[in-house]
């Protein structure tokens, strides 16, 4: 038995708001994920960390808000086990291998071409027509982005990252179609916990936990750039990408398809890159130009003319 939703009533601005909030967490989370990363702990390690944390306090919170919204149909557990394999797994794991070889910003610039194979593949395949609108949107954001890692100025790009965010990129796409599909059934937190419980069934396969380095996460690393003085112990960074780069965020993404539609989440969701620089500048003292702040401007034009498709 699949678990009851209400019927769905679209709220366009809460669900603006919500992917808005969910792209502040992410865009944030790639810095905290790349101080982490610095310590040594692997990308995939911090991948299967960041999944089973996750999946317990989804999980709980699921149990303590209405236990009976876990029951699952067989023919829906497929459906779930390749939702959180693909979906929530790989995208985490591709996503960190790339910011671990380029720089945040750039990463992002290619993961977020995930919004444009929505389009085409809602129009190729679907055969729903894509508003004019929602093309010049895509143009214009993914124009702020490339402005926003100054492509023109011989960026220094790693092949083997280049290739982990475009597989990210790929991976986004069907995330945002998957998840599209599944909220339609089922709430956004059930749904993410059974996301996150099987992409931690994967990686305990994977990786079984016995070979997890613990010693890793008992440390205590810089926090680098201009926080280089303060210390933190790596459990505790993984605890915010845990909490709030994991359990809020995607909760929030997800649910947000609830009011809009995948493509205009996709869209909206550019705004990750735009605080992700802005953080990374602030804190990791990595690049911000006028050309970028410019490109940031860019990036928001084209969120605001997707918002005004109708």
């Amino acid at each position: 038995m699949v678990a009851a939703v209400e019927p769905r009533v679209r709220r366009p601005v809460l669900g603006y708001a919500m992917v808005f909030g969910a792209a502040t967490l992410f865009g944030i989370n790639g810095s905290v994920a790349k101080v982490a990363l610095a310590s040594g702990l692997s990308s995939l390690r911090l991948t299967e960390a960041r999944c089973a944390g996750a999946a317990i306090g989804l999980v709980l919170l699921v149990l303590v808000r209405e236990p009976g919204a876990l029951r699952v149909d067989r023919r829906s557990l497929l459906r779930l086990a390749v939702f959180g394999v693909v979906g929530v797994a790989l995208v985490q794991l591709f996503y960190f291998l790339a910011i671990h070889r380029l720089e945040i910003g750039i990463a992002l610039l290619i993961q977020y071409l995930g919004p444009l194979l929505v389009a085409i593949w809602v129009r190729t395949f679907r055969h729903e027509p894509v508003r004019a609108r929602i093309w010049m949107a895509l143009a214009l954001s993914l124009t702020g982005l490339s402005l926003m890692v100054e492509l023109w100025s011989g960026v220094s790009l790693d092949g083997l990252g280049v290739t982990f965010a475009l597989i990210s990129a790929v991976i986004f796409a069907a995330y945002l179609l998957l998840a599209e599909r599944e909220v339609a059934h089922r709430d956004s937190v059930s749904l993410m916990a059974w996301g996150f419980i099987f992409a931690t069934a994967f990686w305990t396969v994977v990786q079984p936990w016995w070979s997890f380095p613990a010693h890793r996460v008992a440390q205590k690393v810089s926090l680098e750039g201009r926080l280089s003085f303060w210390h933190l112990p790596v459990w505790a960074l993984v605890l915010w990408v845990i909490v709030l780069g994991s359990i809020v965020p995607f909760t929030l993404f997800v649910g947000a398809m609830r009011h809009v539609s995948a493509t205009r989440v996709g869209i909206a969701a550019m705004l990750e890159p735009v605080v992700a620089t802005i953080v990374a500048w602030a804190w990791l003292e990595e690049s911000l130009s006028t050309a970028q702040l410019v490109g940031a401007g860019v990036v928001l034009a084209g969120i605001l003319l997707a918002q005004s498709a109708r």
